[in-house]
């Protein structure tokens, strides 16, 4: 067994078939689309008030609470570009509402 070689149920990258792809476990749910879920989040919109680094932006809400809002990946990758004054459409969680995700640009 001085071979270098393992023995075992594999772990590697061609062995074992322990892996992610063949659990039929996780397949065809996802945690975020189920709508009774409790975690669900809280769709808001608000204007930009200031843009920040890093693709961040302070986004003052109708109530006149500001948060900070990052955007989402799908805006991210469309190259979508936000300036002060924007109306965006955000989700928040009930979790913690000084943080949010921007998900459209409203005009």
């Amino acid at each position: 067994m001085s071979n270098g070689r393992r023995r075992g149920g594999g772990g590697g990258r061609r062995g074992g078939g322990r892996g992610r792809r063949g659990d039929s476990r996780s397949r065809g749910r996802n945690k975020n689309t189920d709508e009774n879920s409790e975690e669900k989040a809280v769709e808001v919109e608000g204007v930009i008030t200031s843009v920040l680094a890093g693709t961040q932006f302070r986004v003052e809400l109708p109530s006149g609470h500001e948060v900070l809002a990052h955007i989402s990946g799908k805006m991210r990758k469309r190259f979508i570009r936000l300036v002060v004054g924007d109306r965006v459409k955000m989700e928040m969680s009930p979790y913690d509402v000084t943080k949010a995700r921007i998900t459209f640009r409203l005009g």
